[in-house]
């Protein structure tokens, strides 16, 4: 590989690095290719990009972007590492959780997982990261909570209001006849 081809990878991937948040190195060594382009495509259907890249242009194109926010990445840089980008902190756990599981394998193994400025080393974070909420998750949950007392004070003063319509129903006639014999 050229000086050129080296510093275009650096550029593409320092691209990649500044447009998302997220992103997993995970180790691809010992998978063939047909699982690799299956791992490829499970990826593409998640709307979660794949980039294989040698280490050394990896960490530089980290470094040149801001060499301490990314540092804790840095020891996961060996071996065969493939990087997979992601709006959804999550869907990169799901994908290689779901990939190993249907395969009966244990690869790809994560190294490190970049997560909104967190770091998480070692593949035993791998079920954790399946359970991170999204954005989207905790907004729904916010509103749901939001949303949980209002719906038991309408549900407590429609059940009050349907309670008392019935027993205005049911006692009117015994209002009326107690009123009759005080009349008299």
């Amino acid at each position: 590989m050229t000086k050129e081809q080296k510093n275009e990878v650096i550029e593409v991937l320092k691209g990649k690095f500044a447009q998302y948040n997220n992103f997993y190195v995970t180790d691809t060594e010992s998978l063939t290719v047909e699982q690799v382009s299956n791992l490829r495509r499970a990826c593409f259907d998640k709307k979660v990009e794949m980039k294989v890249a040698k280490n050394t242009l990896i960490k530089k194109a980290l470094e040149s972007l801001d060499s301490t926010k990314y540092s804790g990445v840095y020891d996961s840089l060996h071996k065969v590492t493939a990087l997979m980008f992601s709006e959804n902190p999550k869907e990169p756990a799901l994908i290689l959780t779901s990939f190993r599981n249907d395969k009966n394998l244990k690869k790809p193994e994560l190294k490190a997982a970049f997560i909104n400025g967190d770091v998480y080393t070692g593949d035993e974070n791998l079920k954790s990261l399946t359970k991170i909420k999204t954005k989207e998750e905790l907004i729904g949950e916010v509103l749901g909570l939001l949303q949980s007392p209002a719906k038991r004070v309408l549900a407590a003063l429609l059940h009050h209001h349907e309670k008392q319509a019935a027993g205005v129903e049911a006692g009117a006639p015994d209002a009326g006849a107690a009123e009759a014999p005080a009349a008299e």
